[in-house]
């Protein structure tokens, strides 16, 4: 049925039964004094804190949202079925005077392609329907020491788009195809497509997604929220299904900046403190406007002017940056992460329980061959020659990995701060979200999350003006460990754009 919708009647009763669902996620979602259809996560922790909702409540009402607004979407793929029970006991807790964090109560949807005690982890793939997890994730132990709930996992493009050069985000044999949530027709952008809608539409408090380069990014950026990936290591990525080691790292998927500071700072090392609130960060700061990346569409040219324009405004000082040869660096990513996804991968399937056939990546080859539902709309060279690769010990990958860092991080993005005498880099996340086609995949779009994704450094998306009625980011990214200026600098853009 997802292949097939390609008439215009088609389109139009995909468009009619989207748009009803929609109108009726749009309605007040009462619990206790908020309203789920707008709050923030920072309003449902505070009134979870205030005793003006119950955790009970809130994820009732999450779940009625989730009912509600999500049949064409396709965000969730599963519903943690101890969520309500939870809810409970931390309303217990609360009333016995026990807070355990920051987040007591609050309900978030993770990836899934993160653990989670008691759930599976499939990545999307039929391969590990039986993947269920005894452990916690350590990012997701810190959710719930902080008290979080995991009320659900997200959709996301399988293998987190790491099977086939011709794929469609969001699309996973489990799950089916995410949809943008501001049009059916459109990609919610992947891999982390379903943490994306699932944000937009406020079936949780926040979302988690997952990044190798731009996953975490570029469906933030197409659903309208605010994206992070962090600086690689900041938030532990055991128990994650694995592309690279070298770059793969969560992140929070959130509606402000501030809720992507608290997320930030409850999943980064105990005690980490991302929280911003400088009303003057603008102010006399030097920005570099990264001219050198291309490809935009004249529309979201003309968004990213206004934002300029606006920081400008609110006494930001521009630096246009026109030249960069990132030439070599394009040669030298895919054989980086062929190498270290098998290495990876096999790694984490060995760590699978014995109900799992699929042990090893030759394993999963042979599985999809097997399986008519995963190659249905595309193949899977990339596994083909990342089982081809000679391991991490392997000379020229060493070679190409030092090259890569080298020219990504410190004669990359240091160097451009260095040399142009300012604090972080401004470019276009991506454009708006393209139609879909399942039958030759995605598209080759201009997007400005590799300098960041190869150096490991941070990388933030903030909503900037829409395109056509459909939302574009600003990203903003920097020297490694700079997650709190950008923060601060986002949520200063953040504020003032919502003032004007």
């Amino acid at each position: 049925m997802i292949g097939a919708m390609k008439t215009p009647l088609a389109c139009l009763l995909a468009a009619w039964l989207f748009a009803t669902s929609a109108s009726a996620c749009d309605l007040r979602s009462p619990a206790g004094s908020l309203d789920l259809s707008r709050a923030t996560l920072t309003d449902v922790a505070a009134a979870l804190d205030k005793r003006l909702a119950t955790s009970e409540q809130v994820v009732k009402g999450y779940l009625r949202r989730i009912e509600n607004c999500d049949r064409e979407t396709r965000a969730i793929l599963f519903v943690n079925p101890s969520a309500l029970s939870e809810a409970k006991q931390l309303d217990a807790e609360r009333r016995a005077g026990k807070v355990r964090g920051a987040l007591h109560g609050v309900p978030i949807i993770v990836k899934d392609n993160i653990d989670v005690s008691g759930m599976v982890t499939t990545a999307g793939s039929l391969a590990l329907a039986q993947n269920l997890r005894a452990t916690d994730a350590p990012l997701v132990q810190r959710l719930k020491s902080a008290g979080a709930i995991v009320l659900a996992k997200s959709n996301l493009s399988e293998w987190a788009n790491f099977r086939s050069y011709t794929s469609s985000s969001g699309w996973s044999a489990v799950g089916g195809l995410t949809r943008n949530p501001y049009d059916p027709l459109r990609t919610a952008c992947g891999s982390s497509s379903g943490s994306g809608v699932a944000m937009a539409l406020k079936l949780a408090a926040a979302t988690v997604g997952t990044e190798t380069n731009g996953s975490v990014v570029c469906p933030s950026s197409v659903n309208g929220i605010v994206g992070l990936k962090p600086t690689v290591g900041v938030i532990p990525a055991a128990g994650i299904v694995p592309i690279s080691h070298t770059q793969d790292t969560a992140g929070p998927m959130t509606a402000t900046v501030a809720d992507a500071a608290l997320l930030l700072s409850v999943m980064a090392e105990p005690g980490a403190n991302y929280f911003v609130r400088d009303a003057n960060a603008l102010q006399g700061v030097r920005l570099g406007v990264a001219r050198f990346m291309q490809g935009w569409t004249p529309a979201t040219k003309k968004s990213f002017d206004a934002a300029l324009a606006l920081l400008k405004e609110k006494g930001v000082v521009l630096v246009d940056i026109e030249k960069f040869d990132d030439s070599e660096l394009g040669s030298l990513q895919l054989p980086i992460l062929l190498t270290e996804f098998k290495a990876d991968l096999n790694a984490y399937l060995a760590s699978t329980p014995p109900a799992v056939r699929s042990r090893t990546l030759k394993d999963l080859i042979a599985f999809n061959q097997s399986e008519p539902r995963e190659l249905e709309f595309f193949g899977q060279e990339i596994f083909e020659q990342a089982e081809a690769t000679k391991g991490l010990d392997d000379p020229e990958y060493l070679k190409q990995l030092a090259s890569a860092r080298r020219l990504s991080g410190p004669e990359g993005i240091d160097r451009l701060l260095r040399e142009h005498n300012v604090v972080a880099l401004l470019a276009p996340t991506y454009g708006p979200a393209w139609s879909i086609d399942l039958i030759n995949g995605d598209p080759n779009i201009a997007s400005s999350s590799t300098l960041a994704a190869m150096s490991g450094y941070p990388h933030l998306t903030v909503p900037m003006d829409p395109v056509s009625g459909m939302p574009v980011g600003l990203s903003i990214f920097g020297a490694a460990g700079s997650e709190r200026l950008l923060l601060s600098l986002g949520q200063a853009f953040e504020t003032a754009r919502a003032k004007r």
